[in-house]
């Protein structure tokens, strides 16, 4: 057998020893001084709008730096106005939000605690691994043991967790993680069966969730990898269902939040293979092949602090206009 280090040696130092990069004073309040102009934007509601009133689904597969940049309250409110039907993290979201809601501070300078090997190596945040491993005994995945987790106990800042949100009002948070690539796969107490079945358990609601796109939305907000490949996988088996069944998954409409500055190109047309963007997951996954056979795509670029408010501000009043 290959040697395998023994993570048995690491030490763990207590949360209140890291500086964060962002604590409670970060996160943002809602509301939106200066809407983006965009007729991309505007688009993206009346899909939105539409969607909810057929009952299609509205999914969002978003990264971190959305949490990192205290977006977190925007996208509960979305989710208590019914505006999203599920939510899909990567595994760094998911740390965020516990950190957050438990000592109301997260996110670290890499370069500050690399150097000499503490990065990510904190005890309390290893606490996520013993709720995992616990709630998939139960059966749960990783995102609804952790919302259960958040939302029953004694968390002081649970309001600004989106997974405690999604169990409270059984709106779906699934977790999609790779190992290896999250702090807490480095702790000692780390169960690689249990966030492998949890994370399975979560990519299948996933893709149930994603059989009911038709005529529904996806949104992919700062996400370059987990959101584009997990959808494109969980599509696959939707449609391969569907095709079995007679019916069709084709008309959804897909969008992109995000600061890669291809917003003035023909971005709802495949890259060739010699241009670097073609390797831009989301561009030639969510905005060009998954759309291609009746559905209709959106790059909204910016910052998450301008395009997330923007989106919850013109969908909140185009819902007070009704």
């Amino acid at each position: 057998m290959y040697p395998v280090f023994d993570v048995s040696k690491i030490r763990l130092k207590p949360l209140a020893e890291r500086e964060h990069d962002l604590t409670l004073a970060g996160v943002k309040q809602l509301g939106c001084d200066q809407p983006m102009e965009s007729a991309e934007l505007d688009a993206l509601v009346e899909r939105i709008m539409a969607a909810r009133e057929r009952k299609a689904a509205v999914i969002l597969l978003m990264g971190g730096h959305v949490i990192k940049t205290g977006m977190s309250r925007f996208i509960i409110d979305l989710m208590r106005r019914g505006f999203l039907t599920h939510v899909g993290f990567n595994g760094a979201c998911a740390i965020h939000e516990y950190e957050l809601s438990l000592i109301g501070a997260t996110s670290e300078n890499v370069a500050r605690y690399i150097s000499a090997g503490q990065f990510g190596l904190w005890q309390e945040t290893g606490g996520i691994n013993e709720l995992v491993k616990a709630g998939v005994a139960q059966g749960y995945g990783i995102g609804e043991a952790l919302g259960k987790a958040i939302f029953e106990g004694n968390s002081p800042n649970k309001d600004l967790s989106i997974m405690a949100t999604g169990y409270e009002l059984r709106i779906p948070v699934t977790v999609h993680v790779s190992i290896g690539q999250d702090i807490i796969h480095a702790h000692p107490n780390f169960d690689g069966a249990s966030f492998g079945a949890g994370s399975h358990r979560d990519f299948l609601t996933m893709a149930h969730s994603v059989s009911n796109l038709e005529g529904g939305v996806l949104l992919n907000v700062g996400t370059a990898i987990m959101g584009p490949e997990v959808y494109l996988k969980a599509l696959s088996m939707a449609r391969n269902v569907a095709h079995q069944e007679g019916r069709r998954i084709a008309d959804i409409a897909t969008a992109v939040l995000d600061m890669q500055p291809i917003q003035s190109r023909d971005y709802r047309s495949e890259p060739s293979k010699d241009q670097p963007e073609y390797y831009h997951r989301f561009w030639k996954t969510i905005l060009v092949r998954t759309v291609r056979d009746g559905g209709v795509s959106y790059y909204i670029q910016g910052d998450h602090r301008q395009t997330i408010s923007s989106l919850w501000h013109k969908l909140v009043t185009k819902r007070s206009e009704a």
